[in-house]
């Protein structure tokens, strides 16, 4: 669990997100031209939200501030679940594999929320 001095680069939620957000960025860069401001810049938005509210969540010192921003991380993990699937049914890309990871972050930071919750109990 979170300790005081412990780096965002130490926690597994933030490195699974990290490397979901490359893959991300990695794949849409195959998507057609005339998304690139539509389903393409949104994906890759809501992608780079989900580590960087984890990494605003972490630093913040009352558990509803942390729980606010890791809420936030996880909304927009499932907006990305949604836009995933959105992409392979267009046939831009198979994102099987992105979403199985992307599933991986969403039961990685429910464990970070329920842990901190508990402890604020």
């Amino acid at each position: 669990m979170e300790h005081k001095s412990q780096s965002f680069r130490e926690v597994l939620v933030w490195q699974k997100a990290h490397a979901f957000t490359l893959g991300l960025y990695r794949t849409t860069e195959g998507f057609p031209k005339h998304e690139l401001f539509a389903l393409t810049s949104q994906l890759r938005r809501a992608a780079a939200s989900i580590p960087s509210n984890f990494v605003e969540g972490i630093r913040k010192r009352t558990t509803p501030d942390k729980l606010r921003f890791y809420n936030i991380a996880q909304g927009s993990a499932d907006e990305c679940v949604y836009q995933l699937i959105l992409a392979h049914d267009l046939g831009y890309d198979d994102t099987t594999a992105l979403q199985t990871d992307l599933e991986e972050v969403s039961r990685l930071l429910q464990g970070y929320i329920n842990g901190l919750e508990r402890n604020s109990h």
